[in-house]
């Protein structure tokens, strides 16, 4: 398994299927090459300052370490993106969320739909009278 460093990656896995936990946010995307599964690790500063943001993530980057790579879904990026409820829920049921959301069903979001309204109808598509 190796881990997500460039920008780009991130961003395109932000695109990608979506399961949501208290503690987390699990991002996904499948890949076409033949590579290992990758996974980074992201918390806002919204979340606290740097020591409290450092400790989501240790806490994130562990419950990887101790989740079998068996749930992941091969030529997959996954990002884990840490909330505030990191610090002080339960390890044991982070784990037990974290392996839910590898094995729910993902939800795709895009986010260019999102907020829009179809327009009028040209006058051109319609039928005449």
């Amino acid at each position: 398994m190796d881990r997500l460093r460039q920008r780009a990656d991130f961003l395109a896995v932000a695109n990608g299927a979506r399961a949501n936990s208290p503690a987390f946010v699990l991002q996904s995307r499948p890949r076409d090459d033949s590579g290992p599964v990758r996974i980074g690790f992201t918390v806002t500063k919204k979340n606290g300052n740097a020591p409290e943001r450092n400790r989501i993530r240790r806490r994130l980057r562990e419950l990887v370490k101790r989740l079998d790579p068996v749930s992941m879904q091969p030529h997959h990026d996954y990002v884990l993106v840490g909330r505030r409820d990191a610090l002080s829920r339960d390890f044991a049921t982070m784990l037990d969320d974290l392996r839910i959301a590898f094995t729910k069903p993902a939800r795709h979001t895009h986010k260019g739909s999102r907020g829009q309204r179809p327009g009028p109808a040209s006058a051109a598509s319609r039928k005449p009278d």
